[in-house]
């Protein structure tokens, strides 16, 4: 091999070698930008937060419509975990979630006032219906209100699936039959132990009544025969609500994040998605302007 072979192999070696192990080229102090213009830092693992949720939003399919946007315009990824509002709760105590979207008044209170969240923010509000065949052998139907419909339903011993899973629509219907001055027993009433979705499910195998919220009925109206018998009382009214967490109790929390997903899951434009939001011909769920005033539960 004669001396010039010899240059150009030394060449190649360590135009090679430098491809391999030299560092990136500086960028002017700025980090490198992605297609979409956001940091590329903020995409990695810094830039996903974990929600604690609930099984309505996730079975309406309202999560699966709202996050993407979120994500494509922030580049905050956000990783849902729906389970009951009691086992949200209890997740962000336990410093597994970043910020929380559920429906339980008193549970969000007492989670507040416990020093873990800092206040409640309004989000959205629909409905719990009461749902049963068409039947109706409790006359739920005529029913003035929903604690007279559950009376109706213990008096007549007709089946009822509870969720029984410590959820805000559980600790709704716990407050009606409260209401009603009733404590549920006996082989007529039935503790699913699992999400809505489920829930209902199980109520229209058996013929039963249960409580379900309205966003919840209108995704799965197509596939099961249950109709809806009781609304419109005010103890139905179902509000979510999201928590920012307290940086004192919860400091290694992802907080910017999850403060930026409050502000842009509260705007008045993405109050506009959810209202569009629609299955079924339904809106299933709605924003007032000003927040919602109203009693959500007496």
């Amino acid at each position: 091999m004669n001396l010039r072979s010899v240059l150009i192999a030394l060449a190649v070696i360590l135009i090679m070698a430098c491809m391999l192990g030299c560092p990136a080229p500086e960028t002017g102090g700025k980090p490198a930008k992605t297609p979409s213009g956001v940091p590329a830092a903020s995409q990695g693992e810094s830039g996903k937060i974990i929600l604690a949720t609930t099984t309505s939003l996730d079975n309406t399919g309202l999560l699966g419509y709202l996050l993407p946007v979120f994500r494509g315009e922030t580049g905050i990824e956000v990783d849902a975990v729906a389970v009951g509002t009691g086992a949200a709760l209890q997740l962000a105590r336990d410093g597994n979630a970043d910020i929380l979207l559920v429906h339980d008044l008193e549970a969000e209170e007492q989670f507040i006032a416990e020093g873990h969240g800092l206040s409640r923010h309004y989000v959205a509000r629909n409905e719990f219906v009461i749902i049963g065949p068409e039947g109706d052998p409790a006359d739920v139907s005529s029913a003035e209100t929903a604690a007279d419909a559950f009376a109706g339903i213990m008096e007549t011993k007709s089946r009822f699936v509870s969720r029984g899973d410590n959820s805000g629509t559980h600790m709704r219907e716990l407050s009606i039959w409260k209401k009603a001055g009733l404590e549920p027993g006996g082989e007529w009433y039935v503790e699913a132990g699992q999400g809505m979705g489920a829930t209902a499910t199980m109520a229209n195998e058996m013929g039963a009544y249960t409580l379900i919220d309205t966003g919840t009925f209108y995704s799965m109206e197509d596939n099961i025969d249950l109709v809806t018998l009781l609304s419109g009382d005010r103890i139905l009214v179902n509000v979510y609500s999201i928590i920012p967490l307290n940086p004192e109790k919860h400091p290694d929390a992802r907080l910017e994040e999850a403060g930026r997903f409050m502000e842009w899951l509260t705007s008045p434009e993405t109050a506009e998605l959810i209202e569009g939001f629609k299955v079924n011909g339904h809106t299933l769920f709605h924003v007032d302007v000003n927040g919602y005033s109203g009693i959500e539960s007496d």
